[in-house]
């Protein structure tokens, strides 16, 4: 594994390193931006309290507690764990404008948040499962 440090907490690998600790659907996911189809994800329906971590490096992202049914057919949370975690990018991809999020560490797609949410932020973290992996309280 060839970890390289490229600020402090970032975390880049090459390609062929994440296709081996990734498995298809996660590298398509958190590498290429790919989606998993509506309400087949793992977690979508996961009721464990616990921390969702990121499948790519292991960075908290969200907590069990945030989590909600929104219907979208993805995970859905009203706000990450910390802000810090998540970056935001605007997406123009598909002929719309959303807003794109990434984590913070390692680069990686998660999926997008829009602002249909319950309160108390009115936001919908709208994630990937393959992009997640439950860490069980």
């Amino acid at each position: 594994m060839t970890d390289t440090k490229t600020a402090p907490g970032k975390v880049t690998k090459s390609e062929a390193d994440w296709r081996k600790e990734l498995t298809p659907m996660q590298y398509a996911v958190l590498r290429e931006k790919a989606t998993e189809r509506p309400f087949s994800g793992e977690y979508e329906h996961e009721r464990t309290p616990g921390t969702y971590v990121c499948a790519g490096c292991g960075q908290t992202l969200f907590e069990s507690d945030a989590k909600f049914d929104s219907g979208c057919g993805w995970p859905s949370f009203t706000t990450p764990a910390q802000s810090e975690a998540i970056d935001e990018e605007r997406d123009v991809s598909h002929g719309m404008i959303r807003t794109e999020v990434l984590c913070s560490r390692c680069s990686g797609h998660l999926g997008h948040v829009f602002p249909d949410g319950p309160g108390p932020t009115g936001l919908r973290y709208c994630i990937n499962s393959a992009a997640l992996k439950l860490k069980p309280r």
